[in-house]
């Protein structure tokens, strides 16, 4: 029997899953270099960076969980043919390595949907994934420059990012702009790596400033048009489109030959 995650009616729209897929991706490769350091720990700092990370990342799945299972067409079908309870599963960091059904999901979806009418929807709907585009590429910022950064910084006795919580706080408060400066790089690579950050920050937030304006100053989008050519939902909208059409003609129609037969 063919899973219900596949089931065009348990799809959600293809950024979301897109964005779902890049962080179960990250979230794996995250598992197999935590797993490298923790059996031969070299680096200490890197695998404290991937907890925190991995932390985030839990509450992403977690709230995946809930969302799949609340707007689920059937609950239980969900649960137990369509691998829901391999999400909830995942959600549990002992048992990350479920996230992987994650990725066969939207292997299944590509497949359903097809590959050229998924990157077709990304292209044309730029601005309805922008949200996606700018939170999974924070997540990647933050991790990687935390990384990076304790590695230069352990160069200088003296540098006051020492710990995988001073990165990730420095990283997060640059990226947004904020800069309280109470945690800064010290070395010259450190530094360095800082004024990327910087403008990797206003990228971002140039990026989540143009959704904002797109979410909320665009016209409302027909039915029909909300989904990429192609797309089984854009069909379905477009079919009852011409129904609602064809029952407003055949009103009119009526109306019509009432008023005919009153005047004879």
């Amino acid at each position: 029997m063919a899973s219900n995650a596949t089931d065009p009616k348990e799809l959600k729209d293809t950024g979301y899953e897109i964005f779902i897929l890049l962080l179960s991706l990250v979230s794996i490769l995250n598992m197999a270099v935590a797993a490298d350091l923790y059996f031969f720990p070299t680096d200490q700092l890197t695998l404290d960076v991937l907890v925190i990370i991995d932390s985030v990342l839990t509450v992403f799945f977690l709230i995946d969980f809930i969302f799949r299972i609340a707007t689920a067409t059937s609950k239980s079908a969900y649960f137990f043919r369509g691998m829901g309870w391999a999400d909830l599963l995942a959600c549990i960091p002992f048992f990350r390595i479920f996230r992987l059904f994650r990725v066969v999901r939207a292997y299944r979806l590509m497949k359903k949907v097809g590959l050229q009418t998924m990157l077709n929807e990304v292209v044309n709907n730029r601005a309805g994934i922008a949200l996606y585009i700018t939170m999974f590429s924070l997540i990647v910022l933050v991790e990687g420059a935390s990384i990076y950064v304790l590695k230069f910084e352990s160069a200088n006795p003296q540098a006051n990012l020492t710990s995988a919580a001073d990165a990730v706080w420095w990283v997060f408060v640059t990226v947004t702009t904020v800069g309280y400066g109470d945690r800064f790089p010290t070395t010259g690579w450190g530094r360095l790596l800082g004024v990327l950050v910087m403008f990797g920050g206003i990228a971002l937030i140039g990026v989540l400033a143009s959704f904002l304006s797109s979410f909320f100053l665009s016209p409302p989008k027909k039915a029909e048009e909300a989904f990429a050519t192609g797309d089984p939902k854009a069909e379905i909208a477009a079919l009852q489109k011409m129904v609602e059409d064809q029952e407003k003609a055949s009103a009119a129609l009526r109306e019509r030959l009432g008023a005919l037969a009153r005047k004879l």
